[in-house]
């Protein structure tokens, strides 16, 4: 249903034609990467946590890391993730196939200064077996992203 309703909201945008469906699991960014055929980092995670009871998803790069302290200077609290239950219901996906389409309203998106480094990401499409490649134009358009963040960290090369 949740990837029903990930694509609904695409189609509806013009962006339907976009969406892969894939055979195998692409519910973590190792196996994303492997069935889009891309490197890990231009996997687009879909994060989700609570800030003062409210939940928020924050879009990071597949190989970005929730930065504790700078997630507290910017959200004013603890980084604290939902459970697989909370994210089911308050987000409208369940975990391995969240992203920001078609989801539950009063959910704030963020995207993480990480996803900058790419022209092109890939998000999932609301189930564990797909993905949608979007520019992160077209990203910040499609996800209704209230603004970037300085969130995470990312590995150095």
């Amino acid at each position: 249903m949740a990837f029903d309703k990930a694509k609904q909201y695409l189609d509806e945008k013009g962006f339907g034609d976009r969406v892969l469906t894939f055979d195998v699991s692409s519910a973590t960014v190792e196996l994303a990467a492997v069935a889009v055929g891309t490197e890990p980092e231009k996997i687009c995670k879909s994060l989700t946590f609570k800030v003062n009871g409210t939940p928020i998803m924050v879009l990071f790069a597949g190989d970005a890391k929730v930065s504790n302290s700078k997630f507290k200077a910017h959200f004013k609290t603890k980084a604290t993730m939902l459970s697989r239950e909370e994210v089911t219901l308050l987000i409208g996906h369940d975990v391995g196939g969240v992203c920001p389409f078609g989801i539950n309203p009063g959910v704030d998106v963020y995207m993480d200064q990480s996803l900058r480094r790419f022209d092109t990401v890939y998000p999932a499409c609301g189930n564990a077996a797909s993905a949608v490649r979007l520019s992160i134009h077209e990203l910040e358009q499609l996800s209704s992203s209230k603004g970037w963040v300085d969130v995470s960290s990312i590995p150095e090369i």
